[in-house]
């Protein structure tokens, strides 16, 4: 199962960003690394492949607004 999630850049009339990209980033990653903390140690019974992968999505979508932030703050279209 591949779905794509789209998350808008919140902006407002002047174009400022409304949310910081690596606040949104670092709660992303915290949140994965906090799921393969609970799994390593043992605290949750959460399935180590499920886990994994829903930590490695995470990751992307973090790195894909890191990306677009970056973009948007250089003037790129």
């Amino acid at each position: 199962m591949n779905r794509e999630v789209t998350l808008p850049l919140i902006v407002d009339d002047r174009g400022t960003l409304q949310v910081a990209a690596a606040d949104v980033s670092k709660l992303l990653r915290t949140v994965g690394a906090r799921w393969l903390h609970l799994v390593d140690a043992g605290e949750q019974p959460l399935d180590e492949d499920t886990v994994a992968a829903l930590t490695i999505e995470l990751a992307k979508l973090a790195d894909r607004i890191d990306v677009a932030c970056i973009a948007h703050s250089s003037g790129a279209p």
